[in-house]
């Protein structure tokens, strides 16, 4: 039987074993090493500064300053640094401080006397009396209602491009105003689309402005706080107080995730977002059908009423929902006994990151609901991993039937040993 398994091997997986394995808990972690970031195209930079996008390890011996360091690049604030650089660093911290990653996935997580069953894509089980989920972001990309019900031939999300060549030369309908659609934007316009555009709900684009230089006079730093969200005293809250941040009533934490850090573009990125010039704002997309000669039609509704539009291929930059529903890798009855929070139906976390099934912990984007924003990003990795870590090792001394986790179950039963 062992401690600790960790499901998902990408900055929050990897510094939550670090931490295991620092403490002695003999973690074994599954995952391919920062996979989705390695996906990612071509050409991508990081949009927060270098200084804010550690890995965590107890030590801090092996934060993205070290590596590039040890590369002869100089990680400099306000300096972007690509996407690829980032992902080859995480698997230089996975070979440094996580012992023996298995890069085989987990595809099913299911309760079991005293523990877990986890089973791995090949077939193999094996049990655990806790488990860390860490599966990152892909499994609750969201697509627009309208564009769901059609093939990747015609819409894909911006998460599936590992590389945009594929539509040079076609006319592509960018969905979203984030930073993830004009970035998709402008390098389609650098790969050669014949095409592209913008289309989104929001009624003007928003650019992060260029941060301030790091070491200021006091009394800059004081009205302006750098902290890894961006500056201001609103962003520090969020950065250094998540504990704070989940006392707060339910409807508020619900409305703070849906309106904190909105979507915005990177300010070196609107110089390169120049070359699209057709963007619709203040648009969505009510209905979408293949046509008889193979593009497709767009009812969009604007502004100025409805019209409609037609494109070789739509790409849905529209970003991730925490569902619960999404978390396919959770055996069903599980999922169904896990007490939720917020709109989207996201698993409700306890102080130590322990969800409300024992010894069943949770960490990134799954637990922004409950922490608010900074799990959105890999800023969030550090505060995480050593409370998560902190939560298992009082779990394995409570046992799984123990108390102290978060409360009812959502079915309104009682899972064993959970705290109403």
């Amino acid at each position: 039987m062992l401690d600790l398994v960790v499901v998902g091997a990408g900055p929050y997986g990897l510094s939550v074993a670090a931490h295991a394995a620092a403490g002695g808990l003999g973690p074994v972690t599954f995952g391919r090493p920062m996979e989705s970031w390695h996906a990612m195209p071509s050409g991508m930079f990081l949009k927060s500064e270098p200084w804010a996008s550690h890995l965590s390890d107890p030590a801090g011996s092996y934060g993205l300053d070290a590596y590039a360091a040890a590369r002869g690049v100089c990680a400099e604030h306000g300096v972007p640094l690509p996407v690829s650089f980032f992902a080859a660093y995480g698997e230089w911290f996975a070979r440094r401080a996580v012992p023996g990653v298995d890069e085989r996935l987990i595809v099913s997580v299911a309760p079991a006397p005293e523990g877990f069953a986890v089973t791995t894509e090949d077939g193999e089980s094996l049990r655990t009396r806790t488990v860390a989920l860490a599966v990152g972001v892909l499994p609750f990309l969201e697509v627009p209602g309208p564009l769901r019900h059609l093939p990747r031939r015609y819409v894909t999300h911006s998460s599936h491009h590992g590389g945009l060549d594929a539509l040079a030369g076609r006319d592509v309908t960018v969905v979203g105003a984030g930073q993830a659609a004009l970035e998709t934007a402008a390098l389609l316009a650098e790969a050669g689309a014949g095409a592209v555009r913008i289309v989104a709900r929001a009624d003007r684009l928003r650019w992060n402005t260029l941060p301030p230089v790091l070491h200021r006079g006091p009394w800059a730093a004081l009205r302006a706080p750098h902290t890894g969200l961006g500056c201001g005293w609103t962003n520090k809250l969020y950065a250094d107080a998540p504990g704070a941040f989940r006392r707060l009533p339910a409807a508020t934490r619900a409305r703070l995730f849906d309106s904190a850090l909105g979507p915005a573009g990177a300010w070196w990125l609107r110089e390169r977002f120049a070359a699209v010039t057709d963007v619709r704002l203040g648009h969505r997309i009510a209905a979408a059908a293949v046509t008889g000669d193979g593009r497709l039609r767009l009812d969009v509704e604007g502004p100025d009423g409805a019209g409609v539009l037609e494109t070789d291929h739509v790409v849905a930059a529209t970003g991730f929902v925490p569902s619960l529903d999404r978390a396919g890798v959770l055996d069903p009855a599980l999922r169904s006994a896990l007490r939720t929070v917020g709109p989207a139906g996201a698993p409700e976390t306890g102080a130590l990151f322990e969800s409300s099934w024992p010894g069943l912990f949770l960490a990134g984007l799954l637990t922004a609901p409950s922490y608010g924003p900074s799990m959105r990003f890999v800023f969030g990795a550090k505060y995480t991993a050593d409370r998560l870590v902190r939560g298992v090792r009082r779990r394995l001394r409570a046992g799984t039937g123990g108390g102290g986790a978060v409360g009812r179950p959502r079915s309104g039963g009682r899972a064993a040993g959970v705290r109403a």
